[in-house]
């Protein structure tokens, strides 16, 4: 199976015919290397959690799959690290990375979310990717690690080069955006050292545990890590849940009508509509049995939380959006030593996004038909390429047709 073939069009589909067929599935990876995918809810949770399977480059075979070609300046992250490199570093980022300064985001990302909704004014159309999803958790993430106003535009243009190049895009392009990020982190820390600011990325250089410290690669890539996944992750989340909300009206009316339960439905949006299609590739360190299936050491396994999310044997009628469901278990955010650090961000900005646009607009409805909703081209991201909406504050009920 090429694994391109029907996943980026209707990946629940794909993923429905593989997990009735086989619990391990022989494929071709996105550059034409073979690969072996697991789409079972049991199996992927496993796998996510198995030592066996290393994250670490090194452990793979000639002609496998690797993902992005990084220097070595932006690949010391911890996507990339197994323990114990991956546990002192997340041991160092955790001192910095706290539940504390994730709550004290809460007002500034309110703020930020209401800023960008006054600038729509009181009834119109939009994109809501470009107004609202995409500016809103770049600028916390930017905050968050004291990225100056002046690089936040260039650096959405340089993931969007990496995760879901338009198509037409020059191979270079993708080369061009990893040197050009390379010399905006150089120039960032020189700028955080020479002169320390109230910032995620000020408290990384500092932070020491038993006289041990990040190299300068491994802060790079942090801070690369962080930006990258901040940003990227959390826009496809707060589009694809209004995606959801919008094609899904009764939920909509819902939760309009109990505003209290957003942090329940934050769950319910990633278990439905995750923001990845697949886990980062992993690497087995010895032959490994998955499902029933001998897998060599050292080839590529992709694991989806996506398909294990849809599983029925773990998530009843998993193809209906169900704000009030048990989604606990879920494997959105990851499983294991690699579950996400930034998770209570994410959480928080989503549910303070969708808690804004509701509250400001109690009219919201697609601009398009819902055929003509576009995805971005990539399977790294599970996320739309644009949201035309139609807005007002004119309410609307349940069952009436909007404007």
């Amino acid at each position: 199976m090429d694994l391109a073939d029907g996943l980026l069009d209707h990946p629940y589909d794909v993923y429905r015919r593989l997990r009735d067929s086989a619990p391990v599935h022989r494929i071709t990876g996105p550059d034409g290397t073979p690969a072996w995918l697991v789409t079972r809810y049991d199996d992927v949770r496993a796998a996510l959690a198995d030592p066996r399977l290393s994250l670490d480059k090194r452990h793979a075979s000639a002609g496998t799959y690797k993902g992005f070609s990084l220097p070595p300046a932006l690949d010391a992250n911890l996507l990339t690290m197994d323990p114990p490199d991956h546990t002192r570093i997340r041991r160092l980022v955790g001192r910095a990375f706290t539940p504390r300064r994730t709550e004290r985001l809460r007002t500034p990302i309110r703020r930020t979310a209401d800023q960008l909704l006054d600038a729509l004014g009181e009834s119109g159309d939009t994109d809501l990717v470009a107004a609202y999803a995409a500016p809103l958790p770049i600028t916390v993430i930017c905050d968050l690690l004291g990225v100056p106003d002046r690089h936040r535009r260039d650096f959405r243009e340089w993931t969007d080069t990496l995760v879901a190049p338009a198509p037409g895009t020059p191979p270079e392009a993708g080369r061009n955006a990893v040197v050009a990020m390379l010399g905006f982190f150089t120039r960032l820390l020189a700028d955080k050292r020479e002169e320390p600011g109230d910032d995620l990325l000020s408290d990384l250089i500092a932070v020491r545990d038993e006289g041990d410290r990040l190299s300068e690669d491994e802060l790079m890539s942090l801070a690369f890590l962080i930006l990258f996944a901040g940003y990227e992750n959390t826009v496809q989340l707060i589009g694809n849940a209004v995606l959801a909300l919008l094609r899904h009206p009764e939920q909509l009316a819902a939760l309009r009508a109990d505003p209290a339960q957003l942090p329940a439905a934050v769950e319910e949006f990633l278990r439905y509509e995750g923001p990845a299609l697949l886990a980062i590739r992993r690497f087995p360190v010895e032959d490994i049995t998955i499902g029933g299936v001998t897998v060599p050491a050292g080839e590529t396994v992709w694991v989806s939380a996506s398909a294990a999310n849809r599983d029925p044997d773990r998530f009843p009628d998993p193809d209906r959006l169900d704000l009030a469901r048990d989604t606990s278990g879920h494997l959105a955010l990851g499983q294991g030593i690699h579950y996400c650090l930034g998770a209570p961000l994410a959480r928080a900005e989503t549910e303070i996004a969708l808690a804004a646009l509701l509250e400001r607009f109690p009219r919201l409805d697609l601009g398009v038909a819902e055929d003509e909703v576009r995805w971005r081209p990539s399977l790294r991201a599970r996320g739309l390429a644009a949201l035309p909406v139609t807005y007002g504050k004119t309410p609307v009920a349940y069952g009436e047709k909007s404007f």
